[in-house]
């Protein structure tokens, strides 16, 4: 049994590796393939506000789907006949929960809100993933590209 056990463990933890590689960054030095090589609208503006935010973790059917295997395989292990049987659906359930709990938060990111007040007098705030490469600071001068819907506060 702590055999099995030990099994699913290490399947689980390997799902949750390839769920966080999976999550796509959302910092202002990424840009996704449909954004290279297109032109970007450049403001510049003033940063007048920054302040950290927490930038919410993926809610796929993946990670729900991966525990609910496992879950139920595992749940499967335990107990004969109709106990086994029950035994795979508490664990599915139980499975399919906890997959989702650890997707999300595998995938959660902290993230930085950006007030900027553009030269044209308009104020916006801008919300990417927060890297040690870019930080700001009030008042530094920054611009404020647009391409394809997605927008982002760079130096």
């Amino acid at each position: 049994m702590k055999q099995v056990s030990g099994f699913y463990c290490v399947v689980l933890a390997i799902v949750v590796l390839m769920l966080s590689g999976c999550a796509s960054t959302l910092s202002g030095e990424s840009y996704s393939r449909d954004e290279a090589r297109r032109p970007q609208q450049v403001q510049i503006g003033v940063v007048e506000f920054v302040r950290p935010v927490v930038i919410e973790g993926t809610k796929t059917p993946i990670g729900a789907g991966a525990g609910a295997i496992i879950g139920g395989i595992a749940g499967g292990a335990v107990g004969e006949g109709r106990g086994s049987a029950i035994s795979s659906v508490l664990g599915s359930v139980a499975g399919g929960l906890a997959g989702a709990a650890v997707e999300e938060q595998t995938t959660k990111r902290q993230g930085v809100e950006v007030t900027v007040r553009l030269e044209s007098g308009k104020v916006i705030a801008v919300v990417q993933e927060a890297t040690p490469n870019e930080t700001f600071t009030v008042g530094e001068r920054v611009r404020v590209l647009s391409v394809g819907g997605a927008t982002r506060v760079s130096h």
